[in-house]
């Protein structure tokens, strides 16, 4: 199956690093993604906005295989992990997981690690050189900003400290897209400054990324493309000057009218 390609991409010559085809997801009887489609060109930052249960959590656990889905496609560089509702095989899978780096909203940090064990424990049960991964690990802290707390412990650090490990641990299995769950709702202001930063500077060096988030000037500035969706679809998608300044749909309109008023 997962030899199988095809070109999501918008007229290019290359598939898309990611392409999602009318996925369905429910949980019980209730419908959570009706007939989602959308795809990310390596390179791009999009953000995805919405209300809380609209779906766009679920949207990435999906696309990462931390929920499965009933129903579509899901397409790695033009090759399915995800057709017509039938996975890959549990090997391609695991495979398609090496592509991907996931940054939640709780850190999900292991609390018995210290941050230089949390970042490089991936990449050295993967089987890489024990050399080169603290070599990148310590490249990687100093790029956070983390100097100096290679051998804390989460419990040590701020929660803007422990998202940007949480941030590095992801980029220490060199992904070729990263994927953000709101990663900044647990943080207070002058934190989210500090993981959003990061983000942009990765955005900078041309990281592909989807992101999942609230901080509507942050995905204003820096993405490529904005969805947003609401009631499991997506309502409205472009250019984000587009999109926050002359959004087309009624419901994109109220929704932004909120965080005006905020």
């Amino acid at each position: 199956m997962a030899e199988d390609k095809i070109n999501m991409t918008d007229g290019g010559e290359q598939p898309s690093i990611l392409g999602i085809r009318s996925l369905q997801k429910s949980f019980g009887s209730l419908s959570v993604l009706k007939d989602i489609s959308l795809s990310v060109d390596r390179g791009n930052v999009v953000s995805i906005i919405g209300p809380s249960g609209s779906g766009k959590s679920t949207l990435l656990r999906c696309a990462s295989f931390l929920e499965f889905a009933e129903g579509g496609d899901i397409l790695y560089d033009g090759q399915y992990a995800l057709r017509d509702g039938v996975y890959a095989s549990k090997a391609e899978l695991n495979r398609f997981r090496t592509r991907f780096g996931l940054v939640f909203q709780n850190f999900q940090l292991f609390p018995h690690y210290s941050v230089m064990k949390n970042i490089s424990e991936a990449p050295l049960l993967h089987g890489e050189d024990k050399e080169e991964v603290q070599e990148r690990a310590f490249e990687l802290i100093k790029k956070m900003g983390l100097d100096g707390k290679e051998y804390a412990y989460p419990y040590q650090l701020s929660g803007g400290q422990q998202q940007r490990v949480a941030i590095a641990r992801a980029l220490a299995m060199k992904p070729e897209i990263l994927f953000f769950d709101e990663p900044t709702s647990a943080l207070d202001p002058e934190l989210t400054g500090e993981v959003l930063k990061v983000i942009r500077q990765l955005a900078d060096e041309k990281m592909t990324m989807v992101v999942v988030t609230h901080e509507m000037p942050f995905a204003k500035a820096v993405s490529n493309r904005v969805i947003f969706m609401a009631g499991g679809v997506i309502v409205e998608q472009g250019d984000p000057l587009e999109v926050f300044d002359n959004p087309k749909e009624e419901r994109t309109k109220q929704f932004l009218r909120v965080f005006e008023r905020a």
